[in-house]
């Protein structure tokens, strides 16, 4: 138990579900109230053929606003395991690389 300031905001957190047709991933995000970004995203993922599955931490990503630093658009989630990096957008695209190769680009949907 932690106790809190007058005027901390509080921590939140948020729980949703992309399916694409070979995966299934769980997104737990948890941010500071009033934060823009995220830095405390979780990422379970789950191979519904092989049924292994992977945990990631990571965090949010925009796009950046014409001053080239504020960030102005969510774009999605972005974690990295060792050179592999794994993209789910919010637009419904898994997208997994590793170095210039291509391991997953799948479409999908968000489930709450």
């Amino acid at each position: 138990m932690f106790a809190l300031r007058a005027g901390t905001a509080l921590p939140s957190a948020m729980v949703e579900t992309f399916e694409s047709p070979t995966y299934k991933i769980t997104i737990v995000a948890r941010w500071t109230e009033g934060d823009l970004g995220c830095d405390d995203v979780k990422y379970v993922g789950v191979n519904k053929r092989t049924k292994k599955s992977i945990v990631l931490i990571g965090r949010t990503f925009y796009s950046m606003g014409a001053d080239g630093v504020t960030p102005s658009h969510f774009l999605g989630y972005l974690f990295k395991n060792g050179r592999t990096i794994y993209a789910v957008y919010d637009d419904g695209e898994l997208y997994v690389r590793r170095g210039a190769k291509v391991l997953v680009e799948e479409r999908g949907v968000w489930k709450q």
